[in-house]
Formats: structure tokens, C-alpha cells, sequence
């Protein structure tokens, strides 16, 4: 049970925000509680020891200021700063959350390329009906929630907490 939802929860939130923010923009508060609490949840049971599970909640509050200093200058949005925060509790301080950091970045960039690529042929999609959500034609904003999902979906596997569980099976 302990190693379906290490396996299940993780990614299922980050797509979950992915998908609300392509669509909407917007990243539900409750993706992040479900992302802290499951951990805490799961932690134990996964043969975390409490020093660990300490340094894994450190993780977090470590990206959770970095987040917050981005978020206090207008750089990112609250929904992005609480999701990467949840997620990196998932991690810990080690390798792969550095490279987690680094493939959002990443992606990032080149989400952030291909939707300035999107609004300056804006006249173009709409005459060709390519389906295209009008949330990423009509705001100033990038939906940095999809750069976080593909981000957690390409780091997860090398997290040590999916090891340990690979291991075990």
C-alpha cells in the first residue's frame, strides 16, 4: 500500500497542476496540502527516520523562501511558489532535488519561448483553429505549473525515496 502511493500521489498532483494551469491558470491550494500531507503520511511507513523526514520538511522550507522572495518581486505566481514548494518536500536535500530545480528552469525557458512564440501569431491560430486554451492567448502570464509538472515527472524517478521503494519490490 505504502509503495502504490509513493508511486501514485506524487505524480497524480504534479499532473493534476499541470493540467489546472494549462486550463485555468490557476494551481487548487489543495494539491499542495494533499503534496505536505501524504508525505508526512507516507514518510514513516516508507522507513524514513525522523531525522530524514526533518531534512525533507527542511527541503521544503528552503524552496518555499526562494519562492517567496520570487513571489514577493512579481516573478512568480503564488500557485507556482506553493506547488514547487510541496513537491519539494517529495525530495529532500540531495541530487535530485537540484536536478528538479534545474529541469523546471529548463523547461521553463522553453515553455516560456514557445508561448511568446503562441501570442505573437495569435491571428494565425485563430484563423487556422488550432485548439489552443484562451487562457494562454489573453494573459500576461505563463502557466509555469506545466514546466513543474514535466519538471517532477522527469526528476521523481531518481529521487531517493522512489529508489528505496524500487528496491523493495
Amino acid at each position: 500500500m505504502v509503495i502504490a502511493a509513493i508511486l501514485v500521489v506524487f505524480p497524480l498532483c504534479m499532473a493534476m497542476a499541470a493540467f489546472s494551469d494549462l486550463l485555468t491558470m490557476t494551481i487548487p491550494n489543495r494539491l499542495s496540502l494533499v503534496l505536505i500531507a501524504s508525505f508526512i503520511a507516507i514518510a514513516p511507513f516508507a522507513g524514513l527516520s525522523v531525522s530524514e523526514i526533518l531534512m525533507h520538511l527542511g527541503a521544503g522550507a528552503a524552496v518555499f523562501a526562494a519562492c517567496f522572495a520570487l513571489f514577493a518581486f512579481n516573478i512568480m505566481g503564488g500557485g507556482d511558489a506553493k506547488i514547487l514548494t510541496a513537491s519539494a518536500v517529495w525530495f529532500g536535500f540531495n541530487d535530485s532535488l537540484v536536478a528538479y530545480i534545474a529541469y523546471v528552469s529548463v523547461l521553463g525557458g522553453f515553455l516560456s519561448i514557445f508561448i511568446l512564440m503562441i501570442r505573437a501569431n495569435y491571428n494565425l491560430i485563430l484563423v487556422s483553429r488550432i485548439p489552443v486554451p484562451q487562457t494562454m492567448l489573453h494573459t500576461k502570464k505563463v502557466p509555469y505549473g506545466i514546466a513543474i509538472g514535466a519538471a517532477a515527472f522527469l526528476a521523481f524517478p531518481s529521487s531517493p525515496l522512489v529508489q528505496a521503494t524500487i528496491g523493495t519490490i
